[in-house]
């Protein structure tokens, strides 16, 4: 260390935390030692001394060694001595460098580097300056630890009091001084991948009071020094090295999206765009246009894309603003289309396939590694590293069932726990869920409850906002219409690639954009990633009294239409307002009209009118995707369970005969075909058994 220190260094600092630091200096004073650091813009720096400035990233090592020390030197009215770290924030985007771009070049240097925390271990101590006791004449020896090996004294040092010979020494930590220190690995955000790039990682060190604020799932900017790690194959030094980064500045991204850079002239152009009256009709063109319809799914999606409002209430409690949304459907009808564009237009997002996700893959996991170094870590998975965005899940009927029972508390609490191999944690996962499951029967029947068509439990389905079932129905109009629409598509993606990799070509670049008119979004991706991150960040709508009276009205009026069914309930409510609040959010207002509660109630209709809907009574029932069985079936079940009761108690044998139950079930006026449905779903549901053909009895009895 002695090495570092230069005296005319550290005049200029202290020249500079007098001139422009000493309030924030004699503050931090007060208040230590909760607080120990003096946090520096890189700008004030670069405003008071740009030679400075210079230095401080070409040899951060020393700079900042020196302003450490001039910070002893600062006069304050402390009552102790006091050493002060010195952070710097704030770099330049010169100095900002992507993980996958650190090379040797950029070792010893000052960088920037943004990204998310995948893993994180636990807060260890770790020497900072060693004592040890000489075993010949008893002196205390100490020396200062700057790598991960311990260093011994080379002999007892007459200069720190010792005889000056060769010696064996004992560490002793009573009199050693020891630093927090905590290892966290740092993943590139994954919206800033495209082509399937795999993330790459980068190891941070963190010491003293930056350790223990980060957890798995936060999105920060690592301000630090890049140095490398050499290799070790047992007891072998290798060549080769691993980069890490030495902590000395954390900033994290309390703002959302923050990694969404909006310039001035995009800022002007949103606010253009948001003053169209045509502006739900031009968002909803430029979703997935080489899709084909799907325009109430479409116009979901969009509000999907802005979300709701999230409240924090005084109580402590919270409601989520997100949007959870599935995709029902037949093959072949661009789910997994869908969610692929999707996923690129969300500022934030992650894209899962349920077949091959687990449930810590999903969420979170205690892992056990070379990173933890033996001890258990804890790793987000995909819905922690989506916090703030969209969470893509295609084939999630696929996945295993204990797998998928880790979704519920995601989706509603929008947390995840994790209570394993003594780690108890609660990671944050507000993000968006859309979902996309195939029919278990292959294709979807608008006359079967969708709980028995898609192997997913009810609860499940419950959290989900909106589901839109997705039917391939032949229609000569509508097949016209998309067959001309998926012909032209293709014949404009083969003139794009004739014209641009043919040596001799027929056609015109005018041809080919006439053919891309219908497919040509009337936003581009990355206007849209911008509008909804400005939206995000700066519109918070409140409602207003008309838009709340007309949704109050709505719900009540359908849940009374009739005393037997359920049509709603408190959970579709807060759906209706997450909708309205988004659609407020699509041109940039503060205030949920009128209507934007009646976009809200015209795509929840559409949506119970497609899934909910109960052809026996013509209305809407939400026990059809709750528990899987409509309020009049479940009726009729409680009444045949009844029937069956009575026939067993009057019967010998205790069983009743199915043409029995049949008779007595037409008797009270119930069709017999409903009835032997009934009582084969009971059979499978394990409601009633038949010791013997053509004879039942009740589970229960």
């Amino acid at each position: 260390m002695k090495l570092l220190k230069d005296p005319a260094l550290v005049d200029i600092w202290q020249n500079f935390f007098e001139e422009y630091y000493k309030s924030e200096i004699e503050t931090v004073a007060f208040e230590y030692p909760e607080k120990k650091s003096i946090y520096v813009k890189y700008w004030d720096i670069d405003r008071a001394a740009p030679e400075l400035a210079e230095q401080l990233t070409e040899d951060p090592r020393k700079t900042i060694f020196n302003a450490e020390e001039a910070l002893k030197n600062i006069d304050v009215a402390a009552r102790q001595k006091i050493q002060l770290h010195f952070r710097v924030t704030d770099l330049p985007d010169l100095h900002h460098i992507g993980i996958r771009n650190i090379r040797a070049q950029h070792l010893g240097k000052l960088k920037a580097v943004e990204g998310l925390v995948k893993k994180r271990t636990e807060v260890r101590p770790k020497l900072q300056v060693a004592a040890f006791i000489c075993q010949k004449c008893g002196a205390i020896i100490r020396v200062e630890q700057d790598e991960d090996i311990l260093k011994e004294p080379l002999e007892c040092y007459e200069d720190q009091g010792g005889c000056g010979r060769v010696s064996s020494f004992k560490l002793s930590t009573a009199h050693s001084t020891f630093i927090d220190f905590q290892k966290i690995e740092i993943q590139e955000n994954p919206e800033g991948l495209r082509g399937g790039a795999q993330p790459e990682r980068i190891t941070v060190y963190l010491e003293d009071d930056l350790v223990g604020e980060i957890s798995p799932g936060d999105r920060v900017i690592v301000n630090g020094i890049l140095h490398s790690i050499q290799r070790r194959r047992g007891t072998f030094r290798l060549t080769s090295f691993d980069k890490i980064m030495e902590a000395v500045s954390i900033e994290n991204q309390q703002l959302a999206f923050e990694e969404v850079e909006i310039t001035e002239e995009d800022e002007k152009e949103i606010l253009e765009v948001s003053k169209d009256p045509e502006i739900y009709e031009k968002m909803r063109q430029s979703m997935a246009p080489t899709i084909y319809g799907l325009e109430v799914e479409k116009e979901a999606l969009v509000l999907q894309l802005f979300g709701g409002i999230a409240k924090h209430m005084p109580d402590g409690s919270y409601i989520r603003g997100d949007i959870h949304t599935l995709l029902v459907g037949d093959p072949g009808t661009a789910k997994s289309q869908m969610l692929h564009y999707m996923s690129k237009l969300a500022p934030r997002s992650i894209y899962a396939s349920g077949k091959a996700s687990s449930a810590a893959g999903l969420t979170a996991a205690a892992v056990r590694d070379e990173f933890g170094e033996g001890n258990w870590t804890l790793e987000a998975g995909a819905l922690v590293l989506a916090d703030m965005g969209i969470a893509c899940v295609d084939e999630i009927d696929k996945m295993d069932p204990q797998d998928r029972s880790s979704l519920h508390q995601a989706m509603e609490q929008q947390e995840i726990s994790v209570a394993k191999a003594g780690i108890n944690a609660t990671l944050k996962s507000r993000c968006s869920v859309l979902a996309a499951a195939n029919p278990k029967l292959g294709r979807f029947d608008d006359f079967i409850p969708i709980a028995e068509q898609i192997n997913m439990p009810p609860a499940l389905l419950s959290r989900f906002d909106l589901i839109f079932s997705i039917v391939d129905k032949p229609s000569r109009e509508r097949d016209t219409a998309l067959a001309s629409h998926v012909l032209r598509t293709h014949k404009a993606g083969e003139m794009q690639e004739n014209i641009s990799k043919s040596r001799e070509t027929r056609y015109t670049v005018e041809e080919k954009e006439e053919l891309m008119e219908s497919v040509m979004p009337t936003f581009s991706p990355e206007f849209i990633r911008k509008y909804v991150a400005y939206a995000k960040r700066n519109v918070f709508p409140v409602m207003k009294e008309e838009a709340m009276d007309l949704i109050k009205d709505y719900y009540v009026d359908l849940r009374n239409q009739s005393k037997e069914t359920v049509p709603f309930t408190p959970r579709q409510l807060e759906a209706f307002v997450r909708l309205a609040e988004a659609s407020a959010r699509v041109r940039l207002s503060n205030e949920v009209t009128v209507e934007d509660a009646r976009r809200a109630i015209n795509i929840i209709n559409a949506y119970l009118r497609r899934v909910g809907f109960d052809y026996e009574t013509g209305r809407i029932d939400i026990d059809i995707i709750a528990t899987g069985v409509s309020h009049s079936q479940q009726e009729r079940m409680r009444t045949i369970i009844d029937i069956i009761r009575q026939i067993c108690n009057e019967s010998k044998e205790g069983l009743a005969a199915r043409n029995e139950i049949l008779i007595e079930a037409e008797s009270q006026g119930m069709d017999s075909k409903k009835v032997e449905q009934i009582l084969d779903k009971m059979v499978r549901d394990g409601r009633i058994y038949e010791p013997t053909y053509g004879k039942y009895r009740i589970t229960s009895d």
